[in-house]
């Protein structure tokens, strides 16, 4: 059935891991009438984390869809894993959505993702509400959260709600309801129907004197960026309900305003306000700007085009993420405009092949419901493509257009595998190019001097969880070998090389000339950049495509020591073509030899990734802590108190980190916690970049 365009709104829950984003979903799956039964993350029984290794670690590892109905509104939500080493989830996802939940814990706050995730939204311009969770524990802090939003998010929180007291309800200022500051009602949820159930009262009088100032806060905020909200404030004091739900959503969707709700989705309270607010406030896809691309062929060849939410438009849609069927793999794809329909074919530009469209879904995290077609706005799963990865776009063969792909952070980590019998060599390749398919942040290589499969991730468990999933899925008993770190090679500086290639051969004379020079960017997290700056005419055009794609390729084979060069920017600057002489092997051999002495001449250095963390500890663990850091070249940056606890703010080098779960646990006897991420690559020290010669 076509869902209007209008009604439908694409949604994200983002969070740092441990926040509440699984068991907030379970409770809008069962208030929304999508489920009937409320799973639990202790339990491993809930619908989103249907994976075996997620229902084990009570933690999200893969992004799952799942659609639901509230109030005439068609709601596909994406649950999106908090962890560090599962980010690249939350990064196709937010490429592909509209708007976010945000979920902070009230007891930790803003945490190390959870500035990550509010960066990625902010990277993608993603209009996103709020929700403060777990009010209901102790240490939780409402005042307390809104600051870190403010001071380390950048954030303009705008609270619609305020809790009715704090930690546990069994104390007696305990959190049990919330006051809507819109409709200065207080709403207390009915634990017995699990939450379905709430009621809305009065305020009771020792909060309405609070309750009051945070409404007037509310007001004066929402004037300064609505004009409607500021001529009603001077009009009345008693703004209209929908003139100010009206204003919210504009800032909101402008992104000078973020909603704020509270509550405790473990007890239930607090969940339909939100569901409230993803309809009142969040995006559908025609307030969203439209999607942007180039076109692939034609007269109009590399200009810009854009695709509207509509069915009148061309076909379009961009996959976001593979998933392994046992018949074939099952692509998630968002639909930007027109309409896809089963048993049809659509061309993927990157590939320049037509791809099958056998199957439509919609999808509902590990089931599905089969459609005859998906329209503009909807998100969906197609069973058909062959060649098409992640971040390809399919679109109609007679209006061909690439949108923007997804780009993915580079891996940190790697580990050398082998299969436990070589009667499974062969098994294990086929394995292993499969995951990388579906994981944009796993790679396989091939070590060219040992022979080993070296395989790369985003941390130890994100390899971890590979390990298993070839041995549960794919029924492959393999052999890790220690976990080795990812550096990267940089020219520091500029060098020129200038190569007279000349050979005399048996068929006869070859030859070719180039200049070229390599220097450092200054672009941060930039790769490999070939820039020509060759006058026009001075080659012909297939002579110097095999140029341009023999120095990438040179590039991409990596530094010295073996590492991918980073932040290289290579200018083409001169070539002495010779017609009869200057055959590709004489192309392609002189740039291998100027590249060779760029490395030998250049200023080359070995840069280590650089870890972004955050431990938070008891006070009487601190010393242990520290010195422990200190140890593993740490550098503490800022530190902080929350409650009783120490939040350490560190940057440490990831080599130095490997096994450091166990050891806090052990340094604090089980109580201290951590957060880790990647934040920038460093020059190596002496003693790391000897290691490396050996």
């Amino acid at each position: 059935m076509a869902r209007a365009i209008g009604d439908i709104r694409n949604i994200g829950i983002i969070a740092h891991i441990d926040a509440g984003k699984t068991t907030t979903t379970e409770r809008i799956l069962y208030y929304t009438g999508a489920s009937h039964r409320m799973g639990d993350v202790d339990d491993g029984t809930t619908a989103t984390d249907f994976d075996p290794e997620e229902a084990q670690r009570g933690i999200t590892i893969y992004s799952a869809a799942v659609t639901c109905q509230w109030k005439g509104c068609t709601v596909n939500l994406i649950d999106t894993p908090g962890h560090v080493d599962f980010t690249a989830e939350v990064e196709r996802s937010l490429r592909v959505l509209d708007g976010a939940v945000v979920i902070f814990s009230a007891v930790e706050g803003v945490e190390a993702q959870s500035e990550t995730v509010w960066r990625q939204a902010d990277k993608y311009g993603v209009p996103r509400i709020c929700l403060i969770n777990k009010m209901d524990r102790i240490g939780a802090g409402f005042e307390r959260i809104m600051e870190q939003m403010k001071n380390r998010l950048k954030a303009k929180p705008l609270p619609l709600q305020i809790p009715i007291g704090r930690g546990p309800s069994t104390n007696a200022d305990g959190f049990c309801g919330v006051i809507d500051l819109l409709t200065m009602k207080a709403l207390y949820w009915d634990g017995e129907s699990r939450g379905k159930e709430y009621r809305s009262e009065e305020i009771p009088a020792e909060h309405l004197d609070e309750a009051t100032i945070w409404r007037s806060e509310l007001f004066d905020a929402l004037s300064l960026v609505d004009e409607d909200v500021m001529m009603a404030c001077m009009e009345s004091e008693d703004v209209p309900l929908q003139t100010a739900v009206t204003g919210i959503r504009r800032a909101t969707l402008r992104g000078e305003l973020q909603p704020v709700f509270v509550g405790a989705s473990l007890d239930y309270i607090g969940v339909q306000p939100v569901l409230d607010g993803v309809r009142d406030f969040l995006p559908s896809p025609l307030d969203r700007p439209p999607v942007e691309g180039i076109i692939t062929s034609g007269k109009q060849e590399g200009e810009k085009a854009i695709r509207r939410s509509s069915v009148s438009d061309p076909a379009c849609a961009l996959i976001f993420k593979i998933q392994a069927e046992s018949h074939g793999d099952l692509y998630f794809a968002r639909v930007y405009s027109g309409k896809l329909t089963g048993n049809s074919k659509m061309l993927n530009p990157r590939t320049g092949k037509k791809e099958m469209v056998t199957q439509l879904w919609h999808i509902q995290a590990d089931s599905r419901e089969k459609v005859e077609a998906v329209e503009a706005g909807d998100i969906c799963g197609i069973i058909g493509p062959r060649d098409s990865a992640t971040g390809d776009t399919l679109c109609d063969a007679g209006y061909p257009i690439a949108l923007e792909s997804i780009h993915f952070p580079e891996t940190v980590i790697s580990v050398a595998v082998e299969p436990e019998t070589s009667a499974d060599r062969k098994k294990l390749e086929d394995t292993l190019r499969r995951l990388e398919r579906q994981d944009p942040t796993f790679h396989v290589k091939i070590n060219p001097d040992t022979g080993q499969t070296i395989i790369s991730g985003m941390g130890e468990l994100h390899l971890e969880v590979i390990r298993h999933r070839m041995e549960r899925d794919f029924n492959l008993k393999v052999r890790f070998h220690k976990p080795r770190v990812s550096y990267r090679e940089k020219l520091l500086g500029t060098t020129t090389a200038k190569i007279d290639f000349h050979r005399q051969l048996p068929s006869g004379v070859i030859a070719f000339g180039v200049t070229m020079i390599a220097q450092e960017s200054s672009e941060a997290g930039l790769g490999i950049r070939v820039i020509n700056e060759l006058p026009a005419d001075v080659l012909p055009k297939p002579m110097l495509q095999v140029l341009l794609e023999s120095l990438e390729k040179e590039a991409l084979a990596g530094g010295i020591y073996g590492n991918p060069l980073m932040g290289l920017e290579l200018r083409v600057t001169a070539v002495v073509y010779t017609e009869g002489e200057s055959s590709e092997i004489a192309i392609r051999t002189a740039c291998a030899e100027a590249f060779r002495k760029i490395l030998n001449d250049g200023k080359m250095a070995v840069m280590e990734p650089i870890m972004s963390l955050e431990v938070v500890t008891p006070e009487e663990f601190l010393g242990n802590v520290q010195s422990d850091l200190n140890a593993r070249r740490a550098i503490i940056v800022n530190s902080d108190r929350m409650g009783d606890l120490c939040v350490l703010k560190c940057e440490a080098p990831l080599v130095a980190m490997f096994g450091y779960s166990n050891q806090i646990r052990s340094l604090s006897q089980g109580r201290a916690s951590y957060s880790m991420e990647p934040c920038r690559y460093e020059i190596a020290p002496p003693n790391v970049v000897e290691g490396l010669m050996f």
